[in-house]
């Protein structure tokens, strides 16, 4: 694989921490995985919307799949590592050891995931303060952001874990702490999950106001006081303990990291696109959105000013690419929302067992078997009468309504692979009317949007990515290579490393797009119908609930 011709390439180690496993990639300085590896980690779901992770086990994942990667490569030509992550919160006690988030007091499971949502009530209290400081959150505080979680550590575990506790991490920023022994924070992590802003840091009232005086009074050591931009390098490099765990060469540059959805972002939104015909050339990168999609949806869109759009988190400065202001939207369930439609339904195992009897996969099976029954029409045109409202884990953005339900219209007593194949593509389109519906929102306060970036799982699925164009009225552009996100963590290190003088200068150079997929104008009218049935649904599932809270 490694001939002598390219002893004088330079490498890069990217490492990304999903929901559900750990990957890693050897990137060269064209952007080019020339190898990746993964491994899963364990999720505990110990009762209902309460999910907890072990760092150590997420740790142990990154030391495996980064020897894996980087096995026969002269170490010499590896130059730096960047981490990005799930923004999961991790505790450590004061001598670094893991700490039971959970009353069993299980030590290994010391995370709790982003997508937990057990701080309902303390979210709920911590936006009745209207405090100034939400206006960067879009108005309304995310469960899935960390101020809520350490309440509900202080009011659930005061005890056993918040008195005890000697440092909240990020895991992003646990990541690198493990490689290097320091405990800066990344830039990204604390503006967009945590509430510090680049021009005031901390803000001494609000953690007063919700109740969380104790980490003002230690200066915030336990939750950060040292912060870089994401790409810095951190600390003195790998250190030795580390470097033997992961299998690279000691002291060699470590980055400041970035979120999962952030790291996506800088791998695909800055590619060259040159000779594609595509509305963006010759434009700012803030007439792009990068949608990071797996098991949920980030949608990344960047301003020269700070632009604050209701419902979207945001603006954050410098949090994704340094010097432009970040407005991020979502959706918490968009892979793991499919899986769940599809796997829940009936006609799950003859879908099964067909797909493995024609050697594909079950998606792939579901796309090839919605063009046979779909005879003359388009194949979006078969859920005419089929309508999905997305929100089974709540609305993210543009409503910040966790309390949202989701919805399907138009069921019939047919139990078989024709059903499933329909609920499956109307799911997509739901997914993609959330997309269109969180672009309006941004495009409303001043964002100038006119072509979508895509990376991601969800992104290697053609009708996926198809809907998105079709539904939106978007070109869509896929990175030429799929792990955009190990991509982006690469670009990390090798900022880290000194090789580029920049994450811009690097993203041009690292990133590289591949497929555009351009929407099928000629179907818009069905899908603006869509998209009108999309909001009456959820204007009468608030009409609904109202009704029931008046008996």
């Amino acid at each position: 694989m490694y001939s002598k011709r390219q002893t004088s390439v330079k490498y890069y180690v990217g490492i990304d921490v999903g929901s559900a496993s750990v990957r890693a990639a050897l990137v060269d300085e064209l952007g080019t995985v020339v190898t990746h590896a993964e491994q899963p980690i364990q999720i505990w779901e110990p009762q209902p919307d309460h999910y907890e992770q072990s760092s150590a086990d997420i740790w142990a994942a990154c030391c495996a799949v980064t020897k894996k990667v980087v096995c026969g490569v002269d170490a010499s030509q590896i130059r730096g590592i960047g981490f990005d992550a799930t923004c999961s919160l991790v505790v450590l006690d004061k001598q670094f050891q893991p700490l039971a988030v959970n009353s069993e007091g299980q030590n290994n499971r010391n995370v709790i995931m982003w997508m937990d949502h057990r701080a309902v009530s303390q979210v709920d209290r911590i936006n009745a303060t209207q405090h100034r400081i939400l206006s960067y959150v879009g108005g309304v505080m995310s469960v899935e952001m960390q101020p809520p979680k350490l309440l509900w550590i202080k009011e659930n575990l005061q005890e056993s874990c918040w008195e005890k506790a000697g440092y909240f991490f990020d895991l992003p920023d646990f990541l690198s702490w493990k490689a290097t022994g320091d405990t800066a924070r990344s830039l990204c992590t604390v503006v967009c999950k945590w509430t510090y802003t680049t021009d005031g840091g901390w803000d001494d009232s609000f953690w007063k106001m919700i109740g969380l005086e104790d980490l003002v009074k230690d200066k915030y050591e336990k939750i950060g006081n040292h912060v870089l931009s994401p790409g810095e390098s951190v600390g003195k490099g790998l250190m030795p303990e580390a470097a033997k765990e992961l299998g690279l060469p000691e002291g060699i540059a470590v980055a400041a990291s970035l979120i999962d959805a952030h790291a996506g972002g800088i791998g695909v939104i800055g590619a060259d696109v040159k000779g594609h015909n595509l509305p963006c050339e010759n434009q700012p990168i803030t007439s792009r959105v990068a949608l990071i999609c797996g098991t949920s949806s980030c949608h990344m869109g960047v301003s020269e000013t700070p632009i604050f759009v209701p419902g979207v988190w945001g603006p954050y400065f410098s949090a994704m690419v340094p010097g432009l202001w970040l407005n991020e939207g979502g959706q918490s369930a968009t892979g793991k929302l499919i899986e769940h439609v599809v796997q829940g339904h009936v006609a799950f195992p003859e879908l099964q067992s067909k797909a493995a009897a024609s050697a594909q996969s079950i998606y792939t099976y579901l796309n090839s078997h919605l063009d046979l029954i779909k005879k003359s029409l388009p194949v979006g045109f078969l859920t005419v009468d089929l309508h999905v409202w997305p929100d089974f884990h709540g609305n993210r953005s543009p409503l910040t309504d966790l309390t949202l339900k989701g919805m399907v219209v138009g069921l019939t007593l047919s139990r078989g692979l024709d059903e499933l194949a329909l609920i499956y593509l109307a799911t997509i389109q739901a997914i993609a009317l959330g997309t269109r519906h969180i672009l309006e929102a941004m495009q409303a306060a001043g964002h100038r949007i006119n072509t979508l970036f895509l990376c991601g799982g969800l992104s290697k699925n053609p009708l996926f990515v198809q809907m998105h164009a079709d539904i939106t009225g978007k070109p869509v552009v896929l990175s030429k290579e799929v792990e955009s996100v190990l991509v982006g963590a690469a670009i990390l290190g090798a900022c880290a490393s000194g090789d580029f003088a920049s994450i811009r200068e690097a993203m041009a150079k690292m990133g590289k797009i591949g497929r555009v997929v351009q929407p099928n104008h000629e179907h818009k009218r069905f899908y603006d119908k869509k998209y009108e049935v999309f909001l009456k649904l959820v204007e009468h599932q608030r009409e609904y609930r109202s009704i029931m809270k008046s008996c």
